[in-house]
């Protein structure tokens, strides 16, 4: 599906070019002048967390997601490795981080507390379980959750068994997305009709390009889902400015993930979007406004990275 989407993609880019218009036009015009984006705020602890989410802030996002480092445990999903950016894949060897469902889901509740009482209500705040959770100890943490009115609570169980989400939905009223590993309509086609989840996370570049995710979006619409695109740093400028294009036309967007490029990658694809107060807008260059310096990019060896393995403290490997 994803090479289907790099020819789909490109096919959208060179139309848009030859027309002389944004691919936007293409897709009906905008819905939108801007595109509400999230950023990464986390921590080794709550105060550093309270501390990147403040820096956030004063970035001018809107949106944040919030994960911390949970006590009794020395590594987990979402933190920052000292003052870079959070990365996942690693140089080298996958690294081992421990689990225990049992001290995560007494932690983040107080996390989001703190949150709360540092920030107020106005901030939307975002959290990601990232799958380690089974249906009814995901509906027990949405519940505690609640009082907090997260936007979203995102990848709380494996989606494999789609009617899992029924017995999160059941207990919960906190918002659920999912589907940033998925690639096909069938991946969330009962999560969708049956109303089990708030927003769709499968990306342009995983489900086949424009043209198989606007028949997605139109379908989720029916059932009152929205978008809610995966935008990790894997995926290139190319891929973040297909999605301001295609978050800017469709009505049921929701809100679109941003995990800032480096500055060399950004060197490497020129490119038209830009951030501004919360929102990110993906210029008016024709087709995608996005170009790749060959000659630059030829600069840069490929260097092979591997995303970390997850234990549970008893040693047992368990979904990362």
């Amino acid at each position: 599906m994803s090479a289907i989407a790099a020819v789909d993609v490109a096919l959208w880019d060179i139309k848009g070019k030859a027309l002389h218009t944004p691919v936007y036009n293409l897709l009906g015009g905008k819905s939108r002048e801007g595109v509400l984006v999230y950023g990464h705020a986390n921590g080794k602890d709550t105060d550093a967390a309270l501390e990147d989410v403040a820096r956030h802030i004063g970035l001018g996002f809107k949106a944040v997601r919030v994960q911390s480092g949970v006590p009794g445990l020395s590594a987990t999903y979402g933190i920052s490795k000292g003052p870079r950016r959070y990365e996942p894949a690693e140089r080298g060897l996958p690294s081992e981080y421990e689990w225990s469902s049992e001290l995560y889901l007494r932690h983040v509740p107080t996390l989001f507390a703190r949150v709360r009482e540092a920030f107020g209500e106005e901030l939307h705040l975002l959290h990601d379980c990232h799958h380690r959770l089974t249906p009814i100890e995901a509906g027990r943490l949405g519940r505690e959750l609640e009082p907090f009115h997260l936007f979203w609570m995102e990848d709380p169980a494996a989606a494999e068994l789609q009617e899992g989400f029924k017995v999160i939905r059941e207990h919960t009223t906190t918002p659920i997305a999912v589907g940033e590993v998925f690639n096909s309509i069938w991946d969330a086609h009962d999560l969708m009709r049956n109303q089990w989840i708030d927003y769709l996370r499968m990306t342009l570049v995983h489900g086949g390009g424009f043209t198989a995710l606007k028949k997605v979006a139109d379908f989720a619409a029916l059932y009152h889902v929205r978008t809610g695109f995966h935008g990790a740093t894997d995926l290139s400028p190319v891929t973040m400015a297909a999605a301001l294009h295609f978050d800017t036309a469709i009505h049921n967007f929701g809100i679109q993930e941003l995990m800032p490029h480096t500055d060399e990658t950004n060197a490497v694809f020129p490119h038209r979007y830009s951030f501004k107060e919360g929102f990110m807008y993906p210029g008016d260059g024709p087709g995608l406004g996005v170009d790749l310096d060959e000659k630059l990019a030829a600069k840069y060896e490929y260097q092979r990275a591997y995303l970390p393995i997850n234990r549970k403290l008893d040693g047992t490997l368990t979904d990362w």
